[in-house]
């Protein structure tokens, strides 16, 4: 009984794992051609690349995307957002903070 259980629980594992990866590709084709709009097609800034200086100074948004030479001390100073490792339990070091990891933030920025 035990074993029909495990051996289900893998099979809808695969399965929702296999369905991510088809949609992750799916997306990442559709962007690459130029398709889509909005967060998906570049978070409404035509595609362009961000570096260095203009990432650190990009305004704060509830989906946040961690740039390069970023720290969540810094991320949580600039956006007003104390409790950032609360809000994201896939951040289990919050020294283990690298560029392109998305993160969701509660903005709360002085007036």
């Amino acid at each position: 009984m035990i074993r029909v259980m495990v051996w289900k629980s893998h099979t809808v594992a695969s399965y929702c794992l296999v369905a991510l990866l088809v949609l992750t590709l799916a997306g990442s084709v559709k962007n690459s051609h130029g398709g889509g709009s909005g967060a998906a097609a570049g978070w409404g800034r035509n595609c362009e690349v961000w570096r260095g200086k203009q990432m650190m100074e990009r305004p704060c948004e509830e989906l946040y995307i961690v740039g390069e030479g970023e720290t969540l001390h810094s991320i949580s100073e600039k956006c007003g957002d104390p409790f950032i490792v609360e809000r994201n339990p896939h951040i289990h070091d919050p020294d283990d903070v690298f560029p392109g990891l998305l993160i969701k933030l509660h903005i709360n920025l002085p007036e």
